[in-house]
């Protein structure tokens, strides 16, 4: 089977990872990187500490318009499809890129897989949960993360055929969270385990609206112990921008990390602070009580087990979530994401979809 599989953003080379091992021991695979995430630190340094494949093609639609950077990528995906001679097309996530792949795929009649289907976050608002929901209802193979997220696509009726994998992101996590520890990234930034927050935020729904980033900012910066903020390029701007980023005394702005490192400050934390989505599920493997700065979360499992709590963005609630955040009883049920065989599982739901 010669599958060609897009990729352009940080979450995205992350699911890849595994699953690309796990392919390319029985099947052909080739990998495009739209450039969707171009900066170094967030795209290069990951295909090094993932361990992946250098791309057969770059599309680098880093820098265009939104109108045009999806054109581009159609364009692209569509040539690639055809050099590559693919006989299926596999995209992963909510990105621009995932929905690119889709609409590529559909216009060739190539055979469409998506990774990760059947999340929603029920807010029409963001761009992501419109990329899901057209790529799921795209996409001939739907391979989900968790039995809810297959529920989802019953209830909207979709015509794809659908299988529970697991998650791709645990396969990930538990190969580099323990090198990720042995880093030691905590005492190489000055602070303890244990002594400090870790924290991410790049999501437009917060760096463009100045009113929750200022909210969010204050928070941060007034906590009772450090915050870590490895900061996206967009964040950065954002702060610079408002004219946020002097004057901050608990929020420390970082380099971006390589995953391996991430994880390591997540793993050593008092509790994770994001408005992403991998790292809410990170959290939730390393045992790590998180709290999401956004009003909803696609994955609901981890608010009902109590390791997640949404704050939005109003300062008191993130402050109050952060002070309620422990970690509870019991391990987190690793089995219930697959395992950590989530990869093996995709490799065999495409041969038995496409055999």
């Amino acid at each position: 089977m010669r599958v060609l599989t897009v990729v352009g953003a940080r979450p995205q080379f992350v699911k890849a990872a595994p699953v690309s091992r796990a392919l390319r021991q029985r099947h052909e695979e080739r990998l495009l990187h739209t450039g969707q995430h171009y900066d170094a630190a967030l795209s290069d340094v990951f295909f090094e500490d993932l361990r992946i494949p250098p791309p057969d093609a770059h599309l680098n639609v880093a820098g265009l318009a939104t109108g045009v950077r999806m054109a581009t990528m159609v364009r692209g995906i569509r040539d690639q499809i055809r050099v590559q001679e693919a006989d299926v097309l596999l995209i992963y996530g909510d990105t621009d890129s995932t929905l690119a792949g889709a609409l590529a795929a559909r216009q060739l009649g190539v055979p469409l897989v998506h990774v990760e289907a059947g999340l929603r976050s029920h807010n029409l608002r963001m761009p992501e949960e419109i990329n899901r929901i057209s790529a799921d209802h795209l996409s001939d193979l739907c391979l989900c993360p968790t039995p809810s997220a297959a529920e989802q696509l019953a209830r909207e009726g979709a015509s794809a055929s659908v299988a529970v994998v697991g998650d791709v992101m645990l396969d990930a996590c538990l190969n580099a969270a323990e090198a990720g520890r042995d880093l030691g990234i905590a005492g190489r930034l000055g602070v303890e385990p244990g002594g400090y927050y870790s924290c991410t935020l790049h999501r437009a729904e917060n760096t463009d609206d100045s009113g929750r980033l200022r909210s969010i900012t204050r928070a941060l910066d007034g906590l009772d112990l450090p915050v870590l903020l490895p900061c996206h390029p967009r964040t950065r701007a954002a702060l610079k921008r408002e004219g946020l980023e002097a004057g901050l005394s608990g929020l420390r702005l970082l380099d971006p990390l390589r995953y391996s490192e991430m994880l390591g400050l997540v793993a050593d934390s008092r509790a994770l602070l994001t408005d992403s989505g991998g790292l809410q599920k990170e959290a939730y493997f390393l045992a790590v009580p998180c709290v999401t700065l956004r009003d909803e979360t696609e994955w609901v499992e981890t608010l009902e087990g109590g390791w997640n709590r949404l704050a939005g963005a109003d300062e008191a609630r993130i402050r109050e979530c952060v002070a309620a955040a422990s970690a509870p009883e019991g391990a987190p049920d690793l089995e219930f994401y697959g395992g950590g065989n989530a990869a093996a599982a995709v490799v065999a739901a495409l041969e038995e979809h496409f055999a």
